[in-house]
């Protein structure tokens, strides 16, 4: 199933953006892991206000380069190779040093040690839902529509995230926001850019089969990349 990126409902076109300040009150998760997942080092609550580095720093034992901007060790775990850290802010991959990221209350930062053939390969992950649809990037958060062909099963979800609920088939659905493809299927979850922009922030389309109460759940894709069918 795939939402066409055109125009069209108004139910979708209302509020389309927001945003929010960095609020000094609150906790963010910070997640550090290897090979994609695979192997977790730290789950920790970390204040909001702090930024990713500041915070990697309060819960591992770091290395850097380049003033402090860049990650080279985390751990003893080393970058070497085509091997190396990267970091996610709530399923985005980060555009700029972590020492300039700062975190806002329900933000999730995620570091990984894992092998590169590109490094902007990978540019979301699953793990950080039901983020980005919450919290957005950077402060920006944008409007969600969940399409589904049975909408009556995904209204909790929609409570859940604010979000609008269009039956799939029915017709388009506006390039600026974010969305969220629910089709009946073996689970697996994917998600991708939904127009042209690759940047953080850029909407997004998650698609997932199978059962929709599975995105009710905390973490439902906790430490994956993508999950397959």
């Amino acid at each position: 199933m795939r939402v066409a990126a055109v125009a069209a409902l108004a139910i979708v076109l209302a509020g389309c953006g927001s945003s929010s300040t960095t609020s000094p009150a609150g906790r963010a998760t910070l997640w550090v892991t290897r090979d994609r997942g695979a192997h977790v080092l730290h789950v920790e609550q970390v204040p909001s206000g702090t930024s990713v580095m500041q915070a990697l720093e309060r819960v591992a034992k770091v290395e850097t380069r380049f003033g402090g901007r860049y990650v080279r060790s985390i751990d003893g775990h080393e970058e070497h190779g085509r091997t190396a850290w990267f970091y996610y802010v709530n399923g985005y991959l980060a555009d700029r040093s972590a020492a300039e990221y700062r975190l806002r209350a329900d933000d999730l930062a995620w570091w990984d040690l894992r092998e590169w053939r590109d490094p902007a390969d990978d540019p979301l992950v699953v793990g950080a839902f039901p983020q980005p649809f919450l919290s957005g990037y950077d402060g920006e958060r944008r409007r969600t529509v969940i399409v589904s062909p049975d909408t009556s099963r995904v209204r909790a979800l929609a409570r859940r995230l604010h979000a609008a609920v269009v039956p799939a088939g029915v017709g388009m659905v506006a390039s600026e926001v974010n969305v969220i493809e629910v089709s009946p299927g073996r689970t697996s979850a994917r998600l991708e850019f939904f127009s042209g922009a690759r940047s953080p922030g850029a909407p997004v389309t998650l698609s997932f089969s199978g059962d929709p109460h599975v995105l009710l759940r905390m973490r439902p894709f906790r430490y994956r990349y993508e999950v397959g069918g």
